[in-house]
C-alpha cells in the first residue's frame, strides 16, 4: 500500500504539487491522469525521492519513505519511463539484470529471473536475451523496459508515460500486457499518462490532477460517469474517436473463413482488440474462436476497410 499525506513540492514560490493527500491500495493499478505541467510526473518522482517534498509524506507498506536513503529507497521500487531507458550495448538479459546485479544477486537467480520474465512478457528467452535493444521493435523495447523495472521483484512499480512512445494502436495491446501481468504477479502499480483513455483502460482507481491539485481520484466507472469537475468532464470526453468506433464492432461482423496463426480472440472481442493484436505482433489476420473452437479469422485489411467506413 502506498498512502500520500499531504504531499506538496514548491519550485521557487510555485506550487507543483498542492497537498495531495490519496492511497494506492496494495495489488492495485493506480493511475494519475492530467495535463501537462499539472503535477503528476512531479508526483509520482516524490514517491520514489527522485523528487523530494517539500512537506508531507509518502508512506509504503506503513513505512515512511524518508526513512529510507533515497538510492536505497529506489532499488525497492521499480521504475519504468516512456522510451524504455535501456541501456542500448547491453543485451537484453544485462538490461533487466541491472538491478539484480546491483543487489549482488547470484549470477543463477539473475538467468532464472530474466527468463522467467522474458517467458512472462511472451518474449522467448533462447530468441531474445541476447538481442541488443536497436534489434528490437517499439513494443519489444518498451516490454523488455517494464521486465527490468520488475526484475527485483519490488512491491511498488512507477511507470511515468511507460506507452507514451508507441502507436496508439499498439499501446493499447501494452496496457492488455501490463494489465495481464500485474495480475500475475499482484504488483502495486502507480501509472502516470495524459491520455484519459489510457487512465480508464488501465485503471483500478484514477487520479485526476489540475493545476497541481488531486481535484477527483474515484473508480473509472465514477469517472467517466460522475466527473466532479469541469475539467474532468472534458477529459473524458477527449478519448480518440476512431477507435472508440472500432472498440464497438465484435469481430463476429468481419470475420471470414480460414486460419491465421499465434493466439486467438473470442469473437465477442472487439475489433479494436483485433487490430491492436495485429499490430502488436506484426500478423495480418488473427484466429477468431467461439466457445474455444475455431470460428474464422478477421484480416487486418478487413479491419482498416470498416474503420475507413465509420466502423
Amino acid at each position: 500500500m502506498i498512502e500520500i499525506d499531504r504531499i506538496t513540492k514548491v519550485y521557487n514560490g510555485v506550487t507543483a504539487v498542492d497537498a495531495v493527500t490519496m492511497t494506492a491500495e496494495s495489488g492495485t493499478i493506480t493511475v494519475i491522469v492530467g495535463t501537462s505541467g499539472s503535477g503528476k510526473t512531479t508526483l509520482l518522482r516524490m514517491i520514489n525521492r527522485l523528487e523530494e517534498p517539500t512537506s508531507g509524506e509518502v508512506r509504503i507498506n506503513g513505512e515512511s519513505t524518508l526513512a529510507t536513503k533515497p538510492h536505497l529507497l529506489r532499488r525497492r521500487i521499480g521504475y519504468a519511463i516512456q522510451g524504455h531507458g535501456l541501456f542500448p550495448h547491453h543485451s537484453v538479459a544485462r538490461n533487466i539484470g541491472a538491478v539484480p546485479r546491483l543487489l549482488n544477486w547470484p549470477k543463477e537467480k539473475i538467468s532464472a529471473r530474466v527468463d522467467e520474465l522474458l517467458t512472462l512478457f511472451s518474449m522467448e528467452p533462447d530468441q531474445f536475451r541476447d538481442r541488443f535493444p536497436a534489434e528490437l521493435s517499439g513494443g519489444q523495447q518498451q516490454r523488455v523496459g517494464v521486465a527490468r523495472a520488475l526484475a527485483s521483484r519490488p512491491d511498488v512499480l512507477l511507470m511515468d508515460e511507460p506507452f507514451g512512445a508507441l502507436d496508439p494502436i499498439i499501446r493499447a495491446r501494452a496496457q492488455d500486457d501490463l494489465r495481464r501481468i500485474q495480475r500475475a504477479l499482484g504488483s502495486t502499480i502507480v501509472l502516470v499518462t495524459h491520455d484519459m483513455e489510457e487512465a480508464i483502460r488501465l485503471g483500478d482507481m484514477v487520479a485526476v490532477m489540475d493545476g497541481g491539485q488531486l481535484v477527483q481520484h474515484a473508480p473509472p466507472a465514477e469517472i467517466v460517469t460522475k466527473p466532479a469537475t469541469g475539467f474532468v468532464a472534458d477529459m473524458v470526453g477527449d478519448m480518440e474517436r476512431p477507435l472508440r468506433l472500432l472498440s464497438l464492432v465484435p469481430l463476429s461482423e468481419v470475420m471470414e473463413d480460414g486460419d491465421a496463426p499465434g493466439e486467438a480472440l473470442p469473437a465477442d472481442s472487439s475489433l479494436r482488440d483485433a487490430l491492436s493484436a495485429c499490430l502488436w505482433t506484426g500478423r495480418t489476420a488473427v484466429p477468431v474462436e467461439r466457445d474455444g473452437l475455431p470460428a474464422g479469422r478477421v484480416t487486418l485489411d478487413a479491419i482498416r476497410a470498416r474503420a475507413e467506413l465509420g466502423a
